[in-house]
């Protein structure tokens, strides 16, 4: 029956990243059967713990984030836990060997969202390290699949790609992070007075990430290219979309590809990789 209950545990970090990233989603189902699951119980457990510090504002947060941290190292020590998204992560990182450390800089970075309102330099590219850099890192021991050679080699483009989608996301949020969390990520800017010159500052920074990302990209197993590819390609369309408009609209509005957008560029990876153009 642990079976049983593994199966369950692991439903449900799969729906938690259905119903919370249509986009994520669509692009684990295009890797390799194999790894679709754990990348799954990644997912999951990243969006419970930004849950807590995003959305429930009824509720002591601060407590909320400590007991999750606490099952969460008790389910990795004793491969087992009640919660099924918690459980079918543990299974995960105990699988792969994922390192504790990243885990660490993860929830540190939940903890600051609970506190922190505006970021230096410094406290932002920390942010960035563990909201997102780290993300990817955990993908990445899973898209390696205990080849440590190849994950030193893939870890710079990895971390790239998870900072890129996460400056992306500050910029296609920054209505609801501003005006209802009343954070503000990007260094040195005002929303108030927000510029183009500040927009352009921040695009150039992005981008930077995509470049190097792809590097990493192609470089990947084919078991996990396409899935990462195609959600490369959903993150870089939607920046794109952003860097056109005016930068009044990112406060008025939270830019997003349609649903037809997001089938063109799946029709159109699947032609490049069959014709091995990745």
């Amino acid at each position: 029956m642990i079976q049983l209950f593994r199966e369950v545990s692991e439903q449900c970090s799969k729906i938690t990243t259905e119903k919370y990233s249509t986009s994520f989603s669509s692009a684990i189902r295009l890797l390799d059967k194999e790894l679709r699951q754990p990348i799954f119980n990644i997912y999951g457990f990243v969006r419970f713990a930004d849950e807590i510090v995003d959305t429930f504002h009824e509720h002591d947060k601060d407590m909320l984030l400590a007991e999750f941290k606490q099952a969460t190292y008790d389910a990795i020590n004793r491969k087992i836990s009640l919660n099924p998204i918690l459980h079918s992560f543990q299974l995960t990182v105990n699988q792969y060997n994922i390192d504790h450390a990243l885990i660490d800089a993860f929830l540190y970075s939940m903890e600051m969202d609970l506190s922190k309102r505006q970021y230096d330099r410094a406290g932002y590219e920390e942010y960035i390290y563990g909201s997102a850099e780290v993300v990817g890192l955990m993908c990445l021991y899973v898209f390696c699949e205990g080849n440590q050679e190849m994950y030193d080699s893939l870890k710079p483009a990895a971390k790239s790609l998870g900072s890129a989608f996460q400056k992306v996301n500050f910029l296609r949020d920054v209505k609801a992070d501003y005006q209802q969390l009343n954070r503000m990520y990007f260094p040195g800017c005002d929303f108030k007075n927000f510029s183009y010159q500040d927009k352009l500052a921040i695009e150039a920074d992005i981008q930077k990430d995509f470049d190097d990302a792809f590097d990493g990209i192609i470089r990947l197993p084919m078991k996990a290219r396409f899935g990462v590819y195609v959600a490369y390609k959903y993150y870089l369309s939607l920046f794109k979309k952003i860097k056109q408009i005016q930068p009044e609209r990112i406060l008025e509005e939270r830019i997003r590809i349609p649903d037809y957008g997001k089938m063109f560029i799946l029709a159109k990876a699947g032609i490049r990789s069959q014709f091995n153009l990745l």
